[in-house]
C-alpha cells in the first residue's frame, strides 16, 4: 500500500544554522503517527513543512516529500495552496486564533469547499456544513454555526477548527498540538474524535509534547529533542520499553502515583461554610463547604467554568464571597502564584526588581534585600545571574520559578497555585512539582493546588475538592478519591486519563 505521506530527510537551517535534521517518517491511511517532544525539539517546524508553510528566515530541503501520491518537494506557493485543504489538513493549538473572529463558523467550515469547488450554492454549502459539524459531535449544530468563535468554549472552537481541516477530506490531517490548552474531559472527546477520523481512512500526523494524549490515540511514534528523531516505533513498544533516555525521562514525566497518606492528624488553617458567589446571574460557587489542615496541600480540580479559580480568588480575598464565610484561625500570610507568570510580572522590570519590590512590601529592609534576592533564587534552582533578565528573556519554567520565589517573599505560611504548571513541558513540570513538595517541606508550608489536570492534583495533594458547574461534587483524601470516585463527573476526570481504543 502506497502511504498518505512519505517524508525523507528533512532538513530546516535558520542562517546556517541547523534545526531540523534529517526526520523522516511514513503515515498509511487509517493510521495515527504521533511527533512527541518539549518545547524546541522541531516537531511544530516538521508539522509546518508538511504544509509548506515554512517560517519567514527558514531554509527547507527534503530527499523526498509525497502526500496523498503528489510530489511537493519542490513546490511553488501556487501549488502548495491547490494541496493544503484538498490533500492536506492542519489543525492548530489555538482554535481562537486560527479561526476568522470576523467570521461565523458555518462560513469558516465553507470556505475551503468553495476554495475547492466542492460545493456550490447557499443550499448545498449550508447542508454540507451541517453534515461536518455533526461528524464532529458538535453540539445544536445549526445554532452553532451561525455563531462567531468568541461565542464557542475551547472544546467547541477546537471542533469547529477540526470540522474546517476535514471539509475538503483530505488524505492527511495535520493535528499540532490541537488538545494542550483544554479541560481533561474535553481533551479525551477531541482525542476520540481525531481516532475516528483516522479509523475512517485518514492519516493523521499528531503534535504533541504530552506522552499521556499519544498513549491514548497513536499508532506509531517518533520522539524528538534538538531537532532529530532519537526513537520512533509502535505506540505500545516505545512506551513499554523505552531505548533511549530523553525518553524514559518524558515518560516518567507523564506517570504520578497518588500522594501516600501522611499520619497523624493537623489541625485546620482555614475552614470554609457555605460559600457562594455569582457574577450576575452566574453563580460561580454555590455552597462550598470545605477545610484546609495545616502543612498539607488541598488540591481543586475541576473543568474550565467550575468554580475552581473563582474560589482560590476568594481564598486570597481578591474576590468577597456573597453568602457564607471563610475563616482562617490563627493569622496567616497567603501569597498567590498564577498561571500565566509572564503576565504576571511587570514585563519592564528585571526578575530582581520585581523580587526586591516583593522583599519590601514584605518589610525586608533594603540593605538586605539584594542577599535575599540571591537566597530567593537559590531556593527555587534558579541562577542569581537571571535577577538581571526581564520575564520575556526567561523560559517558562525559569519564570514559573521566579514566581514561586516572588511568592515567597512575603514569608508566607499559605501558597495558592492557581494551574502554575498547566503550560509547561512534562519534564519541567515534574521539576516544578518536585520544587513545591521540596519547599512545603522546608518551610512547613499549607498550599491549595488549583488544576484541571487530576494526575497533576494527585502528585502533590493530600486532600481533593472535585467541583462542577460551581458545585464541590466530591471531597477527600487523594487516595481514597482516586481508588474509588463516588461522583459520576469524578469517573469521567479520570476515565479522560485513560486511552482511546484504536
Amino acid at each position: 500500500m502506497t502511504a498518505a505521506l512519505e517524508l525523507v530527510g528533512l532538513r530546516v537551517d535558520f542562517g546556517g544554522a541547523p534545526v531540523v535534521s534529517g526526520v523522516s517518517l511514513s503515515v498509511e491511511r487509517g493510521e495515527c503517527v504521533a511527533i512527541v517532544g518539549e518545547s524546541g525539539a522541531g516537531k511544530t517546524l516538521t508539522a509546518r513543512a508538511l504544509l509548506g508553510l515554512a517560517p519567514q528566515g527558514a531554509h527547507v530541503a527534503f530527499d523526498r516529500l509525497v502526500v496523498d501520491g503528489t510530489d511537493a518537494a519542490r513546490l511553488g506557493e501556487r501549488g502548495w495552496r491547490a494541496l493544503r485543504g484538498a490533500r492536506i489538513g492542519l489543525v492548530s493549538q489555538d482554535a481562537l486564533v486560527s479561526l476568522d473572529p470576523l467570521q461565523r463558523v458555518g462560513s469558516e467550515i465553507a470556505e475551503p469547499l468553495r476554495l475547492h469547488g466542492l460545493a456550490t450554492g447557499r443550499a448545498a454549502l449550508r447542508e454540507k456544513v451541517q453534515d461536518l459539524l455533526h461528524r464532529v459531535w458538535m453540539p445544536d449544530a445549526a445554532r452553532r454555526a451561525r455563531q462567531y468563535p468568541h461565542q464557542l468554549s475551547g472544546g467547541l472552537r477546537q471542533r469547529a477548527l477540526i470540522a474546517s481541516a476535514i471539509a475538503a477530506e483530505p488524505a492527511v490531517l495535520v493535528a499540532d498540538e490541537p488538545t494542550t490548552a483544554l479541560d481533561a474531559t474535553v481533551q479525551a472527546r477531541i482525542l476520540g474524535l481525531l481516532r475516528d477520523i483516522a479509523d475512517a481512512g485518514t492519516a493523521i500526523v499528531f503534535i504533541s509534547h504530552d506522552f499521556a494524549a499519544v498513549r491514548r490515540i497513536a499508532d506509531r511514534v517518533l520522539v524528538m529533542r534538538n531537532g532529530i528523531v532519537v526513537e520512533s516505533g509502535p505506540v505500545d513498544e516505545v512506551l513499554e520499553k523505552p531505548q533511549h533516555e530523553y525518553t524514559r525521562q518524558l515518560i516518567a514525566a507523564t506517570i504520578h502515583e497518588p500522594r501516600a497518606e501522611r499520619e497523624g492528624t493537623a489541625e485546620p488553617v482555614l475552614v470554609a461554610a457555605g460559600v457562594t458567589k455569582a457574577f450576575g446571574d452566574l453563580v460561580a460557587v454555590q455552597n462550598a463547604s470545605f477545610s484546609v489542615a495545616a502543612g498539607r496541600t488541598l488540591g481543586i480540580v475541576g473543568e474550565s467554568g467550575s468554580g475552581k479559580t473563582t474560589l482560590a480568588r476568594m481564598i486570597v480575598g481578591v474576590e468577597d464571597a456573597d453568602d457564607g464565610g471563610l475563616r482562617w484561625i490563627g493569622q496567616h500570610r497567603v501569597q498567590l502564584v498564577h498561571q500565566n507568570p509572564l503576565g504576571a510580572f511587570d514585563p519592564r522590570w528585571t526578575i530582581g526588581r520585581s523580587l526586591r519590590e516583593a522583599l519590601a512590601a514584605g518589610g525586608v529592609p533594603r540593605q538586605q534585600r539584594a542577599a535575599r534576592v540571591v537566597e530567593l533564587l537559590a531556593e527555587v534552582d534558579l541562577d542569581p545571574t537571571l535577577a538581571s533578565r526581564r520575564p520575556i528573556a526567561l523560559s517558562g519554567g525559569q519564570r514559573q520559578r521566579a514566581a514561586i520565589a516572588r511568592a515567597l517573599a512575603a514569608e508566607p505560611e499559605v501558597l495558592v497555585l492557581d494551574e502554575p504548571v498547566s503550560a509547561l513541558d512534562p519534564s519541567v513540570r515534574e521539576k516544578v512539582l518536585q520544587l513545591l513538595l521540596r519547599l512545603q517541606r522546608e518551610r512547613e508550608l499549607t498550599m491549595i493546588f488549583v488544576s484541571h489536570d487530576l494526575d497533576v492534583v494527585g502528585a502533590v495533594a493530600d486532600e481533593v475538592l472535585v467541583m462542577q458547574d460551581g458545585v464541590i461534587v466530591e471531597q477527600g483524601a487523594v487516595t481514597d478519591v482516586f481508588a474509588a470516585p463516588q461522583h459520576p463527573f469524578t469517573r469521567e476526570l479520570l476515565e479522560a486519563n485513560r486511552p482511546v481504543s484504536p
